[in-house]
C-alpha cells in the first residue's frame, strides 16, 4: 500500500513547472504580438503577466491535488467523486481569477498604467476563460490520479519482488531442513553397520557426517556461494554416499579452474546428484558413474550433473523439462537470473540423464587461484 506521502508533489515543482510555462506563454504572446498586431510589444510586460497567470495555478494547485487524494475516480468511488470536483471546478476558477485579477493591476499599477474596475475584470476573466479554466483543472486532477496509479503499481511490483524474494529464502530453508533429517537417518544407520565390522571406517563416516553438518549450518540463508564451495559441499556428501554405496558409486568432477570463483546459487548440485544417486543408479543392478562438470561458455556459466543409471522415458523427461522435476531448483533459477538461464534435462544416447544447467557468469572480487583445478575419480 503507498505511503501517505506518495503522490505528493513538491512545491518547488510546482513552482517550476509554472515558471516554465509562464515563460512558454509569454515567448508565444510575444511572437504573436509582434507579428500579427501593430501594438508595441513589450517582453517584460508580457512576461510578468504569464508569470502572474500560471503562478495563481501554482497557489491553487497542492489543494486539487489534495482534493483529488480525498476524493478519487476509482471504481467505488467515482459516483461520489463526479459532483464534488465538479464544485471543485466553479472554486478553482473563481480563486484563480481572483488570483489572476489582482496580479494584473498590480502589475499595471507597477508601470503606471490602469485598467478598468477589479469586479469587471473578474467578470470578463471568468466568462471569456471558464472552458480553459475547467480544462487547466481536469489536467491537474489527471495528473494527480496518473501519479497516485503510478506509486501504486510500484508499491504492487514491490511487494511482489519482496512476496517472491521471501518465497525462494522459504525454498531454501526448506530445502535445507528436508535434507539435514535425510542425512543423519541414512548415514546413522550406516554408521550404526560399520561399527561392528569397521570401525575405523564408523569413525571416519561421523567427521564427515560433522564436517558436512558443520557447513550446512554456515550455510543457512545464502543465496549464492562460490562454485569451490559448493563442490566441497558436495566432496562431503559424496564421501558419505560412497561409503553407503561402497564400489557401485564412482563419481566424476571436470570443473575448469577459472570457473571454481563464480556464484552459483546455494544447494544447486547436491539435490541434483542426489536425484541422480537415487533414480538412476540406486535401480542400477550393477556399478554406476555420475560426473560433473562446470565449464566457461562465453558469458555463461555451465553446469552438468550426468549418470548412466536407468535414465526416463519419454514422457518423464517431457515432464521434467516443462517444470515438473525438481521445482524447488526450477523457481529458485528463475527467481535469481530470470531468461537468462537454461535449466534442461536430456537422455544421453549411451543412456542415463544429463542436467544441464547455464546461468550468467558473475565472479568473486578475488583471483582465481591457479593450484584449484577440480578434476579426476572421486
Amino acid at each position: 500500500m503507498p505511503s501517505p506521502n506518495q503522490g505528493r508533489v513538491p512545491v518547488r515543482v510546482i513552482f517550476g513547472v509554472a515558471t516554465a510555462l509562464g515563460f512558454f506563454s509569454a515567448f508565444a504572446a510575444f511572437y504573436f504580438v509582434s507579428t500579427f498586431t501593430e501594438k508595441r510589444a513589450a517582453f517584460g510586460l508580457l512576461l510578468a503577466l504569464n508569470l502572474g497567470y500560471w503562478y495563481s495555478w501554482a497557489c491553487i494547485t497542492p489543494g486539487i491535488l489534495w482534493l483529488s487524494r480525498k476524493c478519487p475516480f476509482d471504481r467505488a468511488t467515482w459516483k461520489a467523486a463526479f459532483p464534488v470536483h465538479i464544485a471543485g471546478v466553479f472554486v478553482a476558477t473563481l480563486l484563480h481569477v481572483m488570483l489572476v485579477v489582482a496580479s494584473r493591476m498590480a502589475t499595471y499599477s507597477a508601470i503606471g498604467e490602469s485598467i478598468d474596475t477589479w469586479l469587471v475584470e473578474a467578470q470578463q476573466m471568468f466568462i471569456l476563460n471558464f472552458d480553459w479554466e475547467m480544462m487547466t483543472y481536469w489536467s491537474i486532477v489527471g495528473l494527480a490520479h496518473a501519479l497516485r496509479y503510478h506509486y501504486e503499481a510500484r508499491a504492487r511490483e514491490l511487494n511482489a519482488a519482496q512476496l517472491e524474494t521471501r518465497l525462494v529464502e522459504a525454498q531454501l530453508h526448506t530445502l535445507q531442513r528436508q535434507m539435514q533429517p535425510h542425512f543423519l537417518f541414512n548415514t546413522l544407520n550406516t554408521v550404526s553397520a560399520l561399527m561392528h565390522r569397521d570401525v575405523e571406517a564408523a569413525d571416519a563416516m561421523i567427521s564427515r557426517l560433522s564436517d558436512l553438518l558443520r557447513m550446512s549450518l554456515q550455510r543457512v540463508g545464502v543465496q549464492e556461494v562460490p562454485l569451490a564451495e559448493e563442490l566441497d559441499f558436495l566432496s562431503k556428501y559424496l564421501e558419505i554416499e560412497q561409503t553407503r554405496f561402497r564400489d557401485r558409486l564412482t563419481v566424476v568432477f571436470d570443473v575448469q579452474s577459472d570457473t571454481l570463483d563464480a556464484l552459483v546459487p546455494n544447494l544447486l548440485l547436491q539435490p541434483l546428484v542426489e536425484n541422480a544417486i537415487k533414480h538412476g543408479i540406486g535401480p542400477r543392478p550393477t556399478p554406476g558413474q555420475i560426473a560433473v562438470r562446470a565449464r566457461r561458455s562465453g558469458a555463461l556459466l555451465e553446469l552438468d550433473v550426468q549418470d548412466n543409471g536407468v535414465g526416463l522415458s519419454a514422457a518423464r523427461l517431457t515432464d521434467f523439462n516443462r517444470g515438473v522435476g525438481l521445482s524447488n531448483t526450477r523457481s529458485r533459477l528463475e527467481h535469481l537470473y530470470g531468461s537468462l538461464h537454461r535449466f534442461e534435462f536430456r537422455q544421453p544416447a549411451e543412456g542415463g540423464l544429463l542436467v544441464c544447467i547455464a546461468i550468467p557468469m558473475a565472479e568473486l572480487a578475488s583471483e582465481v587461484g591457479e593450484d584449484r583445478a577440480v578434476e579426476g575419480v572421486a
